[in-house]
């Protein structure tokens, strides 16, 4: 599904290139290693969490990096290797649908995040985060509201996260066909809502969401993860 070259730039995008303001504020402060985090699959059902972490070059660009969300399938898989080729190191870290369960979804996209910088192989002066919650840590975060769509590392790392995932979840529909992971990539929609209620759920799905609840008549119980303090709570 690689393209060679992108598809020209969609006229609604083009007024909404993100920048590097922020990576050149910290430049010239001194901060060499400034890496750009993004996550996708916080909100799917099934498959991982995924987050992508990218150092961009700081002498070279690269056209028509958007926020993964205003981009085609068509257009991120035509931009991914452009931009692994152009960053000057990128990552990819993944927590598991398991691990989603048993850690609860902010300590499992705190390990995503972890293993996708720790991937980069560099030391790490200062984190670029979307939004406004830092699940990064270690005093070396800066967190971006909307930053996806204004800050060129963020965009870039977006959409490196969101292909890798789109990817796997194609995989997975080879082995979970009834639940059209390939079209649905693991977020609710009526036909995957229709063949949990049928099937059940599959060994990639996150069994302490409370979908869960709504599915009784296949055997499958909802995950309940033990309190650490000797009693059980539901996620």
């Amino acid at each position: 599904m690689a393209q060679t070259s992108a598809p020209p730039l969609r006229k609604a995008l083009k007024r909404t290139a993100p920048g590097t303001k922020v990576e050149r504020e910290l430049w010239a402060a001194g901060h060499s290693v400034v890496v750009g985090v993004d996550e996708v699959g916080r909100g799917a059902w099934a498959g991982p969490l995924t987050i992508g972490a990218v150092v961009i070059p700081k002498d070279r660009r690269v056209n028509k990096i958007r926020d993964s969300k205003m981009l085609t399938e068509r257009e991120r898989e035509a931009l991914f290797d452009r931009i692994t080729d152009w960053c000057d190191n990128w990552a990819v870290g993944h927590a598991t649908a398991r691990e989603c369960d048993e850690l609860g979804m902010s300590e499992a996209q705190r390990l995503a995040a972890r293993r996708a910088i720790d991937g980069l192989g560099v030391p790490v002066d200062q984190v670029l985060v979307d939004g406004k919650w830092d699940f990064v840590g270690g005093g070396r975060t800066r967190t971006i509201v909307k930053g996806d769509a204004s800050c060129l590392s963020i965009a870039a790392a977006s959409i490196l996260a969101k292909v890798t995932r789109d990817r796997i979840m194609r995989a997975e529909d080879d082995q979970f066909p009834a639940y059209d992971f390939a079209w649905n990539k693991g977020y609710p929609c009526p036909r995957h809502q229709q063949a949990l209620r049928g099937l059940g759920p599959c060994s990639i799905h996150r069994l302490s969401w409370s979908w869960m609840d709504d599915i009784p008549w296949t055997g499958a119980r909802r995950y309940v993860r033990p309190d650490p303090q000797g009693s059980l709570f539901t996620i």
